[in-house]
């Protein structure tokens, strides 16, 4: 299962295992949503926000031969580095792949599944699921 993984989220998944406990993780989980590119003023607008999350959310998205690449920004910062963690594992998939992509699998593979509260799991299926519609469009 994580032998087609992006270069990004092949790092995460080795990263967030050798954690030894939510603390480590917590704190790594920090340390990837540093990484996002911040998103500019314009593009932290209405059209991309992400409807069903509770902090704000945006994403931005683009397609080079038919491979997706999103980007994203939340002023919450668990939230980010939840979201640098997806973008890692969506980076470059096509339409069908993130059609297929299982978010759930995705977080218990990283240790994640626990810390995610319902309301930052709809958040995050609301991000995937914007993705879907931006890939179907």
């Amino acid at each position: 299962m994580t032998d087609n993984l992006p270069g990004a989220a092949q790092e995460a998944l080795e990263a967030f295992n050798a954690c030894p406990g939510w603390e480590q993780r917590a704190r790594l989980l920090m340390q990837w949503g540093e990484r996002l590119a911040p998103l500019s003023e314009a593009e932290r607008c209405e059209a991309n926000r992400v409807h069903g999350c509770e902090s704000l959310v945006w994403l931005v998205a683009e397609t080079h031969g038919g491979a997706w690449h999103f980007r994203a920004g939340s002023d919450a910062r668990l939230l980010r580095g939840m979201l640098a963690v997806l973008l890692a594992r969506v980076d470059g998939l096509r339409g069908e792949e993130l059609a297929a992509l299982d978010l759930a699998a995705w977080f218990d593979q990283l240790g994640l599944a626990r810390q995610l509260s319902p309301s930052r799991s709809n958040g995050l299926n609301a991000v995937l699921q914007r993705m879907r519609e931006l890939a179907r469009s």
